[in-house]
C-alpha cells in the first residue's frame, strides 16, 4: 500500500505543470452569482436519493457504461440534477459518444463547477451541480465540434424531463 501512495504522490508531481492547461472550460464551469449553494448535511440527502445514486453523487463513485436509460434518451427536453432538480444540461446539447454514458458538448452556463481530480492517477476535470455539490462526470477534451468537449455524465446522477412537462421546483 504504501508503495502504491509513493507511486501516486509521484504522478501528480509529474502532472502538476499539466493542471492549468486542463483546470477546466473557460466559463462553463464558473457558478452563477444567482445559485446559492445548499449546505444541507450528508444524511438529508441520503433520505431523498437511492443508495446508488448518493454514492455516485455524494461519494464520486461511476455507473457502469451502459447502465442508465439516458444513454438512448433523445427527446426533447433538460437533465436535471438527480438530487437538487437544477436543470444542468439541454437536450440540444446532447450526442452518442458511444462510451456508454450520457455525454454533452455543454452544460447549462453557470450551473457546473469543475476541479481536477487525481483518482485514476492521471489529473481529470470533474464537474459536480453548483447548487448540491453532487458529482456528476468528468469532462474531457475528445468532444465533437466546434468546442470539442464531452461532458461524460453518470446517468443515474440526472433525470430527464420532458419539454412537455413542467420542471420539478428545486428541492431545497
Amino acid at each position: 500500500m504504501k508503495r502504491r501512495t509513493v507511486l501516486q504522490g509521484f504522478s501528480v508531481l509529474v502532472a502538476l505543470p499539466l493542471i492549468p492547461a486542463c483546470s477546466r472550460s473557460p466559463g462553463a464551469g464558473e457558478a452563477s452569482s444567482l445559485i446559492t449553494p445548499l449546505k444541507k448535511p450528508h444524511e438529508e440527502w441520503r433520505a431523498l436519493v437511492s443508495p446508488r445514486a448518493y454514492q455516485i453523487l455524494f461519494e464520486e463513485a461511476t455507473e457502469r457504461p451502459e447502465s442508465s436509460n439516458l444513454v438512448y434518451e433523445d427527446r426533447d427536453g433538460t437533465f436535471i440534477c438527480a438530487a437538487c432538480y437544477l436543470p444542468l444540461f439541454e437536450s440540444a446539447n446532447k450526442y452518442e459518444s458511444w462510451t456508454g454514458w450520457p455525454s454533452f458538448t455543454q452544460p447549462i452556463a453557470g450551473h457546473v463547477a469543475t476541479r481536477i481530480d487525481f483518482k485514476m492517477i492521471w489529473p481529470r476535470t470533474e464537474y459536480h451541480c453548483v447548487r448540491c455539490g453532487g458529482h456528476q462526470g468528468h469532462l474531457f477534451s475528445d468532444g465533437p465540434p466546434p468546442r470539442g468537449e464531452r461532458w461524460c455524465n453518470n446517468g443515474i446522477a440526472l433525470k430527464f424531463v420532458p419539454t412537455d412537462e413542467p420542471l420539478p421546483a428545486l428541492r431545497s
